[in-house]
Parts: structure tokens; C-alpha cells; sequence
């Protein structure tokens, strides 16, 4: 008999042209420009070539456009399931009121439900921002989970880098001051876990950096060290699954819209890293990363994930966190 494999997730952030503009500082976002017309349809294809469903993390704005109707139409008949990433893409939600924070959840509620027939019960803050309030905003609507979390200690590199990649005001910097993280995010676990908000508890499953170390390997991580070697990249990820074996970690693997395109593709987000390589390649290389981690695991979307953990058919661990 084959012995079952253990259980992982993937998903993917959906962030559009506009939002990567808009957080960059970038001017013209304002008309929502999009690449979902390139992208959705080439990822869709890719995905059932694996046979693979995940979560995608949706933006309000891009599924209240009807421009987009197709696309959100598309991934809900795929049988993805559809999370909730805030609807105007703000990575400084951090900074919110009870009340904003609440608008921000019900507006893209309502948006994501119309596009898509879909109620999401998972939710993912863009920039990896989140807060008390909004931990407590998601419990209090009733969120299966969060996938907030990037429990790494190199945030505020990725942020120092995007900061000298753009053309911020000091006001639109203070904005961004916990953009990807701060250090103190390093100390956060890498295994769900169950956060405690004012009296209410949210399962918490975070996007999973490498066990011990804290160094991330979500895809476009990955694909940054690809363009530099690719044997150094596909190295460095099987690094990262043995140790979630080692420690029984099963991980939650991030994708972004950035990993299925290239330069060829889009000309205009060339800040982000790894946008120098063809779409092609990007492609081939994103196959060679799932193939080994569907090799190791069941790979579910984080509904799935987040339903075995809450139903106890996988352990959550003895952990109960609170904000600090």
C-alpha cells in the first residue's frame, strides 16, 4: 500500500497591474490597468495541466470591475476557491480603524460573492499587513482563517528594496513602514496556529518560510534566485521541504501573478524582482518547483488546509498567540 502523503496548500495573491503600481507609488493606477486577460487564462491552463485546485486571493476592486467578470467567472468554474485580499489593496491596513477595517471586509465581500458566487472564509492582507483589528474584524465575521503572516526576519529587506526601487513621498513611505514585515515577524511560528483577539480566536496559517531559519521560498523568491542559477534555486527549495519534513511542517506555499509572466509580457512592473526573464522560462521553471512539491504532498487550497486543522485530522500547534 502507497503511503498517503502529507497534506499541504498553495495559493496565489491576485494582485493586479494596478495594485503593484499603487503600492510602488507608481502614477495611473487609478485607471486600474490590468494583465488579467494574459494572465488568468495561462494560469488556469497550467493549474488543471497539474490537475491542481488552490485558493486565489482576491482584490474587491479588480472583482467589482466588469472587465474582470470573465476572469473571476473562469477561476470560480476551475473550482478554485476564491479568499478575500481587502478590496482597494492598501499594504498599510495595519493602520486602520475597527470601522475602515470592517467597510474594507464588507466591500469586497459583496464584490467577490457578485463575481464569483463564492463567500470567501479566508483571508490574506496585501503586503502581509495585518493587525488586532483586523484579526478580530475577520473572527467577528465569521473567517474560517487567516494567511496574513510571513514569518520571516527579512522583510524589512524586501522593503528597503522597494523603497529604493520607487519615487515614495516620506508620507507615502510611513504608509508603507510595515510593508512585508517587520524583524520582530521572525519570531512567529511557521505551523498554523490559533491567534486569541479580545476573547475571540482565528486559526492562523502562515505563508511558510523555511523551518528554523525563517528564509522564505515562496515562488517569486525562488524565482529571483533563478536568475541567478537555476540549480542554486531548485536546490535551495528542496532544502526548504526537507526541513518541513524534518519538522513536520506542512507547508503553505505562495504563488504571485508576477511568476507566470515576463518581460515579454509586461514592461512596466520591471522593479519587481526576476522580471527580466522571459515568460517561457518562468513557466518551465514554475513547473519544475510544483512538480517536486506535489511529489512530497497532497496539495490542497487553504480551505481544505484550514478544515483538516479545524477538524482535527492534522495538528494544530499547541500554540495560542497573541497580538504583540
Amino acid at each position: 500500500m502507497m503511503e498517503r502523503k502529507p497534506i499541504a496548500s498553495l495559493s496565489l495573491d491576485l494582485d493586479n497591474k494596478w495594485s503593484y503600481m499603487k503600492t510602488h507609488g507608481d502614477a495611473g493606477w487609478q485607471s486600474f490597468p490590468s494583465y488579467f486577460d494574459v494572465l488568468v487564462p495561462r494560469v488556469l491552463e497550467f493549474l488543471d495541466g497539474l490537475r491542481l485546485t488552490i485558493t486565489f486571493f482576491a482584490v474587491g476592486q479588480d472583482a467589482a470591475l466588469e472587465k474582470n467578470r470573465d476572469a473571476f467567472r473562469a477561476i470560480a468554474a476551475a473550482g478554485h476557491e476564491i479568499g478575500n485580499h481587502s478590496f482597494n489593496h492598501e499594504p498599510w491596513l495595519n493602520l486602520y480603524s475597527e470601522q475602515e477595517m470592517e467597510e474594507e471586509l464588507s466591500k469586497a465581500e459583496e464584490a467577490i460573492v457578485k463575481a464569483t458566487g463564492q463567500a470567501p472564509v479566508g483571508f490574506r492582507g496585501p503586503g502581509f499587513s495585518l493587525s488586532a483589528v483586523s484579526l478580530a474584524s475577520l473572527s467577528r465575521r465569521g473567517y474560517l482563517y487567516d494567511a496574513s503572516t510571513f514569518p520571516t526576519y527579512i522583510g524589512p529587506l524586501a522593503r528597503l528594496y522597494y523603497f529604493l526601487t520607487s519615487n515614495l513621498s516620506p508620507e507615502e513611505r510611513r504608509k508603507r513602514q510595515a510593508l512585508y514585515g517587520r524583524v520582530r515577524d521572525g519570531m512567529k511560528p511557521v505551523w498554523p496556529y490559533t491567534w486569541s483577539i479580545n476573547d475571540r480566536s482565528l486559526l492562523e496559517i502562515p505563508v511558510t518560510t523555511m523551518p528554523l531559519f525563517k528564509f522564505p521560498f515562496h515562488v517569486s523568491y525562488l524565482i529571483y534566485l533563478r536568475a541567478y542559477s537555476e540549480t542554486l534555486a531548485l536546490l535551495y527549495f528542496r532544502t526548504a521541504l526537507l526541513l518541513c519534513d524534518l519538522t513536520h511542517t506542512g507547508p503553505s506555499l505562495l504563488m504571485h501573478p508576477l511568476d507566470f509572466l515576463g518581460r515579454d509580457d509586461e514592461s512596466d512592473l520591471t522593479f519587481f524582482p526576476g522580471m527580466g526573464l522571459p515568460g517561457k522560462t518562468k513557466l518551465e521553471f514554475v513547473r519544475k518547483v510544483l512538480d517536486l512539491f506535489l511529489d512530497r504532498y497532497t496539495v490542497l487550497p487553504l480551505r481544505e488546509h484550514a478544515m483538516a486543522l479545524a477538524n482535527g485530522n492534522l495538528q494544530v500547534a499547541q500554540t495560542t498567540a497573541r497580538w504583540f
